[in-house]
């Protein structure tokens, strides 16, 4: 290291939050440089941090707490986000669950053939596994190994693991291959409404668009009075109303009751009225847009919710959250009434319950530490990371227990995500920057990149291609895959190509389950 560097080093490794916050800055501005088409977002601070942590150990010493902190706080509020949207399609992702088990035996399989041919050792095969898949499994292949050899392959399969994991991600979450099993959302293709004159009367309880949520129906005029549409009712012929939904759903939906309108009946506000709400009040966050019942309290209807930058069909069983912006359509005496029930406070929405965050964080951790006995002496850990997030999970399902709303502001959310994000990638690049620069240009170091490397893409090329043989989308196959590597910053620069909810909900759908099966095959590798 030159002579006019030690000063600053001295500086740095005695302010240990002014190195954090160094490395956050000059990461970011790193991530947007383009390579191509590809810009790394938040792994710029990994690997600035690699860069800075390489020129002293002290710089890195001491930061396994906000290591722990930033991906807990990042696992939490992905499964705050995520969890409803899993539950719902379980059934649809089982069968990338089940690829992805293959995968991960697969390439450990495949990594400890190549191990063997190249002289890399066991416990640094486990290592450098656990680091391609950048997995908090480390502690188990150095237990397992009996010395420190697997953090050498990990910090050397780190970076690795994360810049190959991202190129591929890359080239695959903007395709449009065929996804029998996982139709678009509603949300991808964007929302729409039309006013259609009725040729024939309908019953919208047997209008099967409708009844499947594809379909939302809010405008109603008759013989020149115009309200809003009650549900159940039945349409005549000749009546005139406002259909939303996405383009397809509003073709079909047009076919079969009658005809489109030219005149655009919701520009007529004398006696319906619809106005964007926010969703601020606790009374109604966490709770399904049936259970507030919005026809029988204000003859009104909801028909779409804005969810950060997704416009979302207001379907019966969609959960509310803090921040969420409602398009009620109600009668003109009651929209003022409806403000006042939604909240309609940004200002409210500002703040986060720091106490449904610190017991919904607490109750993670606690299941992170329960020690789980499993076949063979081995014990599983969920950790900081997988227990947080399956926690988070739970509670984003459940949206509400009494007067305690589980859920986030969208934006509370997205910042308390990126910090945490930003906090974990700076600690691991500042903690792993020496033993990568110590090895990272010898041979051994060349050989585990070429391990790392292959171990993604063998995952990879399995967990993409079945997803695509089995009729999964790729956005969600991408999810899924960051959530198998277990990197938060591919989800983050996923997320940053594409604004899809199929990509957080395979990603929360993999990750735990990833932790898991790799707990057992580093302590497998290490044996073999």
């Amino acid at each position: 290291m030159p002579d006019f560097l030690l000063p600053v080093v001295d500086v740095l490794a005695a302010a240990p939050v002014l190195t954090v916050f160094l490395v956050i800055g000059l990461g970011t501005a790193a991530g947007q440089i383009p390579f191509g088409p590809i810009r790394f977002g938040a792994a710029g601070a990994l690997f600035v941090g690699l860069a800075i942590g390489a020129l002293d150990p002290r710089l890195g010493a001491d930061l396994s707490f906000l290591r722990s902190l930033g991906l807990g706080l990042f696992c939490y509020t992905v499964g705050i986000g995520a969890g409803n949207t899993f539950f719902r399609d379980l059934r649809r992702q089982l069968p990338l669950m089940a690829l992805c088990v293959l995968a991960l035996v697969t390439a450990g399989v495949t990594g400890a053939g190549y191990s063997h041919l190249t002289g890399i050792t066991p416990a640094m095969d486990s290592g450098a596994y656990a680091g391609a898949l950048t997995s908090p499994v480390l502690d188990a292949a150095i237990e397992a190994a009996g010395s420190q050899e697997p953090a050498v392959g990990y910090a050397l399969a780190y970076p690795v693991g994360v810049a190959v994991a991202i190129i591929v991600v890359a080239l695959v979450v903007g395709r449009q291959w065929p996804g029998r099993r996982d139709p678009r959302p509603a949300s991808a293709d964007g929302l729409k409404a039309t006013s259609v004159e009725l040729l024939r009367p309908v019953r919208l309880t047997e209008m099967e668009a409708f009844r499947s949520g594809r379909i939302r129906i809010s405008y109603l005029e008759r013989e020149g009075a115009t309200r809003v549409v009650t549900p159940g009712e039945e349409l005549l012929a000749g009546d005139r109303v406002v259909v939303v939904g996405s383009p397809a759903a509003l073709a079909e939906a047009v076919d079969e009751l009658g005809s489109g309108m030219d005149r655009c009946l919701a520009k007529d506000r004398t006696a319906v009225d619809y106005r964007r709400l926010t969703v601020s009040s606790t009374r109604v966050a966490g709770r399904t847009i049936e259970e507030l019942d919005l026809p029988g309290r204000f003859h009104g209807v909801i028909t779409r919710v804005r969810r950060g930058d997704l416009d979302l069909l207001a379907r019966e069983d969609l959960v509310l959250e803090l921040g969420d912006r409602v398009l009620a359509v109600v009668p003109s005496e009651q929209l003022e009434a409806a403000a006042d029930y939604f909240g309609d406070s940004e200002r409210s929405i500002s703040q986060i319950d720091a106490f449904s965050v610190g017991i919904g964080m607490a109750l993670g951790v606690l299941l992170g530490l329960v020690a789980i006995p499993l076949p063979g002496g081995i014990t599983l850990r969920l950790g900081v990371a997988a227990g947080p997030l399956v926690v988070g999970m739970v509670l984003g399902r459940v949206g509400r227990t009494g007067p305690f709303v589980w859920g986030l502001p969208h934006a509370a959310n997205a910042t308390i995500r990126q910090l945490g994000l930003l906090f974990f990638l700076a600690a691991i690049g500042l903690a792993s920057g020496p033993d990568f620069a110590a090895s990272a240009f010898s041979l051994t170091g060349l050989a585990v990149g070429g391990l790392a490397a292959l171990i993604i893409l063998v995952n990879a090329a399995i967990l993409l291609g079945g997803a695509r043989w089995v009729g999964v989308s790729a956005p969600r196959a991408a999810g899924g895959l960051a959530g198998l590597v277990g990197q938060p910053a591919i989800l983050a620069f996923a997320l940053s190509r594409r604004d899809d909810e199929r990509i957080e909900a395979g990603y929360a759908t993999l990750f735990a389950l990833a932790i898991v099966v790799k707990i057992v095959m580093v302590q497998v590798l290490v044996a073999l």
